[in-house]
């Protein structure tokens, strides 16, 4: 009979796990949890948990969001705002 080692052991990431995989440090995952900043997580029984795909999903948005990779974003690009003036 096969070992239970399929894609049930690696679809989740404890909290040590999730912070290796996005290379920080678990106590800056814990803040982000605690600030409820972050990627989402989960508690499974007393373990805090992460979902692999939605720390992918979260890293995408993330890139997604920053105008350094999004040239979209980049405030050099868009074209001017007009000035708004005060009536006093």
């Amino acid at each position: 009979m096969p070992q239970a080692t399929s894609q049930h052991e690696t679809a989740f990431l404890s909290l040590p796990q999730a912070a290796t995989y996005l290379g920080i440090s678990p106590n800056t995952l814990y803040v982000w949890r605690h600030r409820r900043q972050g990627p989402p997580s989960f508690r499974m029984g007393r373990r805090v948990m992460y979902r692999i795909t939605v720390l992918d999903e979260w890293v995408r948005s993330q890139e997604l969001s920053d105008s350094r990779s999004n040239p979209s974003l980049n405030p050099i690009l868009q074209n001017p705002q007009p000035r708004t003036r005060r009536v006093a």
